[in-house]
């Protein structure tokens, strides 16, 4: 039988490695820390009840179709509810927007709230939808490294929007240019977030991204987001998938141009195929140190990472909803201070993530879970520990005006995951959420393949390759994966190395 190792059980190896067992590969997953998820995981602080990384979720398609390929029904593993709203925004002078699940009221809810015309906001969010359903065939779903790529039907789609794109201007050039009011233009411009990349320097492409929450929708998993990734392991379990924890890989195995396995501080796993859903900068630095690197590839500039503070808060706010961004004065300033300063803006743009809006065993009665986040830039031997104790200040100042509340006083539980703690818990190289950032027009074409052009049987999935993070992206990546690899042999069929 055809032996795959997976290295790491992020969602990206998660998926991996679910697919490669319905293909008929007999599949490791080895994980360095003590159970599954990488950033996608769970904690309680007393009573509450925190998801510690990703806390958006778009395309449930991607995880549901993961159970029809193995013959399940989702709905026996995994829920989930629509948003709406989606997102409340809130800006400095006091006008807020609610981000509605529907297009239409949410195009009404910007003129009543901001004055933007209701028709500009449809055709922009049709002109989103259009581009993505245009090129998602070929930029996501498939490697951009293969010219089989280039050759398929789906290309000549999205060679018909290549003029709409905006390959050539910036999000923000795009946005500023449909929209004359600077506080929707800030709400468009967020998007880069979702990459870790800066709206002033990422090309308009990225503005296909309001696509996923405004014509499709933002949900919420039954159970939380960590739910995702607890649905998936008991699948692959099902499918025979074994899950090695407290067991980092040390070394990928090659011999005569392929790998033949991956050895850790426990012994050897030989394997036809190697899959790295470790960040792709130390795979090659610590997992193949006697292998040339892609060193162009791997000194591409990295995306933001966050700044997180979690926080147990014994009083309700009924104008808050699951997501809630409340917006800095100056959104130019504050990407200079995280791309070109390396550092956190004294007026940061907080985002306040609070899951027991819509599950209020999160919280105790009266109360409410916050994880309040803040975009930083990814670990260059910053000064952590104070610039977190500044941004909390600046946070709380923010959240306390805005909301007409003394926050501070409320908070009764604590904890803080910074840059640092995120490379060290999950190996992403400088804490950096996304890898690379897409801050220049090639940044796609630039991120690491999902194959190795050296090695023969090593691949790569997750967030730190194509097509980038964020959930959807690492579903997808690992649908790529399996898409490239061999057709597993039959289980009667001794092969090598196995």
């Amino acid at each position: 039988m055809t032996k795959a190792a997976i290295i790491g059980a992020g969602i990206g190896g998660i998926a991996t490695a679910v697919r490669l067992a319905v293909k008929g590969y007999d599949v490791t997953v080895l994980e360095a820390n003590n159970t599954f998820g990488g950033k996608m995981h769970e904690f309680w602080l007393g009573k509450y009840r925190f998801d510690a990384g990703p806390s958006l979720f778009t395309l449930p398609h991607l995880v549901d179709e993961l159970f029809t390929l193995a013959g399940r029904d989702p709905k026996n593993y995994f829920t989930y509810t629509r948003l709406d709203p989606i997102t409340h925004y809130f800006w400095p002078d006091g006008s807020h927007v609610k981000a509605y699940a529907d297009a239409g009221k949410f195009a009404v809810e910007a003129e009543e709230q901001l004055g933007v015309p209701r028709q500009q906001v449809r055709e922009a969010l049709a002109k989103s939808d259009r581009l993505y359903q245009g090129t998602a065939d070929t930029f996501l779903h498939k490697s951009l490294h293969r010219l089989d790529t280039y050759l398929s039907k789906d290309v000549l789609k999205a060679m018909g929007c290549l003029s709409d794109l905006g390959l050539t201007t910036t999000m923000h050039q795009e946005n500023a240019r449909q929209f004359s009011d600077p506080r929707f233009v800030q709400l468009l411009d967020r998007f880069a977030t979702y990459n870790g990349s800066d709206p002033y320097q990422a090309p308009g492409t990225l503005n296909i991204i309001p696509h996923l929450e405004h014509n499709i929708g933002a949900f919420y998993p039954v159970g939380g987001i960590y739910a995702i990734a607890a649905s998936l392991v008991k699948l692959a379990e099902e499918l025979g998938v074994q899950f090695k924890y407290n067991e980092p890989v040390t070394r990928i195995i090659t011999e005569e141009g392929k790998v033949t396995g991956v050895e850790t501080s426990r012994g050897t796993y030989k394997a036809d195929v190697v899959v790295s859903n470790m960040d792709v900068v130390p795979t090659y630095r610590r997992l193949l140190p006697n292998q040339p690197a892609p060193e162009k590839t791997l000194e591409q500039p990295r995306s933001s990472s966050a700044l997180i503070f979690y926080w147990g808060i014994k009083k309700e706010f009924p104008q808050l909803h699951v997501h809630n961004i409340f917006f800095s004065q100056d959104y130019k300033k504050e990407f200079e201070h995280i791309f070109k300063y390396k550092t956190v803006s004294p007026d940061p743009t907080v985002y306040v993530n609070i899951t027991s809006k819509a599950a209020p065993e999160d919280a105790p009665v009266g109360s409410e879970n916050w994880f309040v986040m803040v975009n930083v830039p990814h670990n260059q031997g910053q000064d952590w520990q104070q610039l977190a104790a500044d941004t909390r200040q600046a946070v709380l100042q923010k959240l306390s005006m805005m909301l007409h509340t003394d926050v501070a006083g409320l908070i009764e539980q604590e904890q803080v995951l910074d840059p640092l703690l995120i490379e060290s818990r999950t190996s992403s190289f400088g804490g950096a959420l996304y890898g690379s950032s897409s801050n220049n027009r090639m940044a796609a074409f630039l991120r690491h393949p999902n194959f190795s052009s050296k090695l023969r049987g090593l691949y790569f999935c997750g967030g730190s390759v194509h097509p980038g993070g964020g959930i959807p992206l690492c579903l997808l990546s690992a649908k790529i994966v399996a898409d490239l690899t061999p057709a597993a042999a039959p289980a009667n069929i001794t092969q090598p190395h196995a």
